[in-house]
């Protein structure tokens, strides 16, 4: 029995290896748990472990009892994507939590400047209803979305906590030109956040 500890949204921002099998937890005890990273909460770590004979289960961890994760790089055409973007860019690995509306990259940006993302992961956005970033295809106009008329829970973003200049992300590996200075924030298309669950894991390459 996973004790119960109080959740708050936040936002986390980690600088991360990658995994090729399967999201990796290590702790501090030397133990590692494979399955899927589901939230980042007010300093808890929510995991869904896989276990050796089949089914999973729901794990809670202080983030103090984790050394780092090992993101499952579900991306296979990574090689194509990084043929088309710049070397030598600085690159942030950002948890975009679908329950938080607007996630801190913790990357600030100025106008004009070219900023390139790789997104993997799903999010849960209402019942029945779990899409990866590119979000619900062909979902009609919803004018209390952010954008109302881009795919639902898609991987949006935004200059500037203030701002509602959103720009599209989904799941695009090209350039985006960036309108404004400030913070980048990234969130998910969706107007009603609380029975959300799941997250994006977003490479910003800047």
């Amino acid at each position: 029995m996973v004790p119960q500890r109080w959740i708050a949204r936040v936002a986390l921002v980690l600088a991360l290896p990658v995994s090729l099998q399967a999201d990796t937890l290590i702790l501090r005890d030397g133990s590692r748990v494979q399955g899927e990273l589901i939230a980042f909460r007010n300093g808890t770590i929510e995991f869904e472990e896989r276990r050796t004979f089949g089914g999973t289960r729901s794990l809670r961890f202080d983030r103090d009892e984790v050394v780092r994760i090992e993101f499952d790089n579900r991306r296979t055409d990574s090689s194509s994507d990084n043929a088309t973007r710049p070397p030598g860019m600085r690159e942030r690995q950002v948890i975009v939590s679908a329950d938080v509306a607007w996630n801190d990259t913790g990357v600030d940006v100025r106008n004009g400047q070219t900023v390139y993302f790789e997104a993997a992961g799903q999010v849960r956005w209402g019942r029945d209803r779990r899409d990866g970033a590119a979000g619900e295809r062909n979902s009609p106009p919803n004018p209390g979305r952010p954008m109302p008329n881009r795919n639902a829970a898609a991987l949006i973003g935004k200059i500037g906590n203030n701002s509602n200049d959103f720009f599209f992300i989904g799941d695009e590996t090209g350039p985006v030109r960036i309108r404004g200075n400030g913070r980048l924030y990234l969130g998910v298309n969706d107007d009603v956040l609380t029975d959300n669950s799941g997250n994006f894991r977003v490479v910003v390459y800047y």
